[in-house]
């Protein structure tokens, strides 16, 4: 009994903590992001805005701005054709997330 009690325990910290496994990734680095605002369901309307936005390879990119801000501001710099491309569909889910999300 101690024991199924001390799994119980184990399992709903994680599942408070840990974002679920078929989370996407905008909502893992959103959850991890430790950010005030960054809440389960706040990262899940984001990650579907990003589902409808950006494809899986530009979701990876975005996810990376979380953990690293400046890297976004290098791409928004950048002078490659695909960068700016990326930038542009990236600005539009920024606008999306944010009046579907708030």
């Amino acid at each position: 009994m101690k024991h199924f009690a001390f799994v119980a325990v184990c399992a709903s910290i994680l599942t408070s903590v840990a974002p679920p496994v078929e989370a996407g990734v905008i909502t893992r680095a959103c959850i991890q992001s430790n950010r005030a605002g960054a809440t389960p369901q706040m990262c899940s309307c984001i990650q579907r805005v990003a589902d409808a936005s950006l494809n899986r390879s530009e979701q990876r990119l975005a996810s990376k701005f979380f953990k690293d801000p400046h890297m976004a501001q290098e791409v928004r710099q950048s002078d490659r054709r695909s960068d700016e491309a990326f930038w542009h569909r990236y600005r539009q889910f920024g606008a999306r997330a944010e009046a579907m999300c708030s």
